[in-house]
């Protein structure tokens, strides 16, 4: 099982967040995630923060495809790809209503199904071909071509039958939030494995993301997500995933407690056949700071 690293960019400049992606490199993380959020532009970010380091992998978990066109995402992704040295893995996501009908005042109608027709029009593009896509809702006609750039490999954010499925079928995996090892196992693993194997595609990367708490109080670690997270427990998507597991919110899907105890719960994840987990440092300051180092040490 690899190890990722999601670093919190809110706030900090591109030469603190450079200095501690090279200390994650040297450490020996395996990829580097950052969110698209309201702030840094991720994949911006990605092409300020690559040149600290000299191999490490950057993952964005995730851009909203909306109200991006396939066309444009292109574009940006392999401009990155190529002045990052062909370093980016490239994950999407359909994002939530609050967001895409609250703030964009955009349709979210049958997001699986477009979602769908997004990565039916964008795996061309990423690879540099012509493009002639005419959906039921999404028409790309064009083809991007950057000296230098692969495809960056593409992951969607799927934790739902249909979008687990188009996962599978046409890219190379899924990252979850909020499934614990019991949902990966039971649930979004054969699901996705299942989907890929009848489209002929090797088995499919599961990038199990979760709040990480390393601390002696894990009772108060649980209630800082319950405080600083429980939100998400009211969103269509995550509260499906919540209710799959038995879990009354995200506070019960957090790994919690000392470096033994974190270290257990990393190999249950391990078990139920996740292929990265995504450390989410999360907590006080000095609950991050701890998170952090065993997280660099653990690999």
């Amino acid at each position: 099982m690899r190890i990722g690293l999601w670093m919190d960019e809110e706030g900090r400049s591109i030469p603190e967040l450079g200095a501690a992606a090279k200390a994650a490199e040297d450490a020996g993380i395996d990829r580097i995630w950052f969110s698209q959020r309201l702030g840094w532009d991720a994949l911006t970010l990605i092409a300020g923060v690559a040149p600290y380091t000299s191999g490490v992998e950057f993952g964005v978990g995730v851009v909203p495809v909306y109200p991006r066109h396939p066309l444009a995402l292109a574009a940006q992704a392999l401009s990155v790809q190529a002045l990052i040295g062909n370093r980016l893995t490239l994950g999407i996501g359909a994002s939530h209503p609050h967001m895409v009908e609250g703030m964009l005042g955009q349709s979210m109608e049958r997001p699986a199904a477009y979602v769908r027709e997004y990565v039916e029009a964008l795996g061309p593009l990423l690879a540099g071909e012509p493009a002639d896509y005419a959906g039921e809702r999404l028409t790309a006609r064009g083809q991007i071509t950057i000296a230098g750039a692969e495809a960056p490999e593409l992951i969607l954010a799927a934790l739902g039958p249909r979008m687990l499925k188009t996962a599978g079928e046409l890219t190379a995996g899924t990252t979850t939030s909020w499934a614990g090892p019991d949902v990966i196992e039971s649930f979004i693993r054969p699901t996705i494995d299942k989907a890929a194997a009848a489209a002929g595609r090797p088995q499919p990367q599961v990038i199990a993301g979760a709040t990480v708490v390393v601390t002696d109080d894990a009772e108060s670690a649980r209630d800082w997500i319950r405080t600083n997270y429980g939100a998400a427990g009211g969103m269509p998507a995550y509260r499906a995933v919540l209710d799959r597991g038995g879990n009354a919110g995200p506070e019960d899907t957090a790994v919690l407690g000392d470096e033994a105890a974190v270290a257990k719960q990393l190999q249950q994840f391990k078990d139920a056949g996740t292929t990265e987990f995504l450390f989410c440092p999360v907590g006080t300051e000095a609950d991050r700071e701890r998170t952090i180092r065993f997280a660099l040490e653990y690999v």
